[in-house]
């Protein structure tokens, strides 16, 4: 169908309606236009969408401009202006069913990555409806997809691990929203977030990790730079209580108790809280020692953990099935045998004493260097 003389009108309407700073775009649209250059058209849309006065005009400029040469267009670039647009629509229902539209006249055999950012970006909005199942359903299929890819624009992993971490988030799942909310981070540039959203995820983050049942490691949350977000705002405490927990400072932690009162879901789990800083200080107090040292007795982990004698055997043994440590309890001797502990993101000051173990161990190398030469005498020299 010819439809090339509507086009000149419908940029001239847009171009006033548009405020004075974005007029000049619609002038380019209608000259690249006619010029068939796609490549540049597609790139001016793409500049447009991203100034934020340009929302009130993209649905518009999507359904009766964009569509109209929409073959033309990368794949990738075509779903990133329908997404912006998609975004501008004040209902959720009425976002997913624009998207399914723009889904629907995909070809997957050619742009299955594509195809995921329109289905976890059209997922995003039925989340929004309680649409829990389907939503389910999409991130199974789309994860199957990316993981037959060796390599993918990372927008579109960006995409896949927010809107996964959002149904986690609604869920209550813990250490699956953590883990996915940490790999939506690895995606993007925190710089670009606007503050109010970085204090939002350093939060849910930091919550997570709290109340994660299988997160026994905050390190890799600790030296992201996320978490500078809530220095000095009403949440610094947590911040402080994330890095008592990495170093099982039982002491810190116990300093930080009363703010749960203003975190329901901390106060709700305070018990679990105080198993897991039991936890962490075993693992802490483990790490410290050297590899030829972790023979530790009952009375010693007791004293690390604040616990009586009694109730160390039991901690060990959950430790043992989390698989945080490996090793074996002599119960007779009352003695626990460790060979192994959970590797760990260190911060710097468990960097610190890393580099205190290896001068101490270099010093022992050098004497016993020093005693065989003595001792060898000529043998050794031979």
């Amino acid at each position: 169908m010819e439809v090339d003389f509507d086009v000149p009108k419908f940029l001239m309407d847009e171009r006033k309606k548009a405020p004075a700073n974005l007029q000049h775009y619609f002038t380019t649209f209608e000259d690249l236009y006619e010029r068939k250059l796609w490549h540049q058209l597609t790139e001016q849309v793409l500049a447009l969408f991203k100034q934020p006065e340009s929302g009130p005009l993209q649905v518009a400029v999507y359904q009766q401009f964009v569509a109209e040469w929409e073959s033309k267009i990368n794949r990738l670039s075509l779903v990133t202006i329908a997404l912006q647009a998609a975004r501008q629509l004040k209902d959720a229902q009425a976002s997913v069913d624009f998207l399914q539209h723009i889904i629907s006249k995909m070809d997957t055999s050619e742009s299955q990555d594509v195809y995921v950012l329109a289905v976890m970006e059209a997922a995003h909005f039925q989340l929004m409806l309680g649409q829990v199942d389907q939503v389910k359903k999409v991130m199974e299929s789309s994860e199957k997809i990316l993981d037959g890819f060796d390599s993918v624009e990372t927008e579109i992993y960006a995409s896949f691990y927010r809107v996964s971490a959002d149904f986690y988030k609604s869920q209550a799942e813990y250490a699956q929203y953590y883990r996915s909310a940490l790999l939506f981070l690895a995606c993007v540039d925190v710089d670009d977030m606007p503050l109010a959203e970085r204090k939002g995820r350093a939060y849910d983050l930091a919550m997570s990790a709290l109340l994660g049942d299988s997160i026994y490691n905050f390190g890799e949350l600790l030296m992201h730079p996320i978490l500078d977000s809530l220095t000095n705002t009403e949440h610094d405490w947590l911040r402080a209580l994330l890095f008592a927990f990495n170093a099982g400072d039982i002491g810190k932690f116990e300093s930080l108790a009363p703010h749960f009162s203003s975190q329901p879901l901390l106060q709700q789990n305070t018990e679990a809280l105080n198993r897991k800083i039991c936890l962490m200080s075993l693992i802490e107090a483990v790490f410290r020692r050297s590899a030829d040292n972790r023979v530790i007795p009952f009375a010693e982990i007791a004293s690390d953990t604040r616990l009586p004698v009694e109730e160390v055997e039991h901690l060990v043994m959950k430790a043992l099935w989390l698989k945080l440590i490996k090793g074996s309890i002599d119960q007779v001797d009352q003695l626990v045998v460790v060979t192994w502990v959970q590797p760990r993101v260190l911060d710097k000051t468990q960097i610190d004493g890393m580099r205190q173990k290896i001068e101490d161990w270099n010093g022992q190398v050098k004497k016993i260097s020093t005693f065989v030469s003595q001792q060898g005498g000529e043998v050794f020299a031979q």
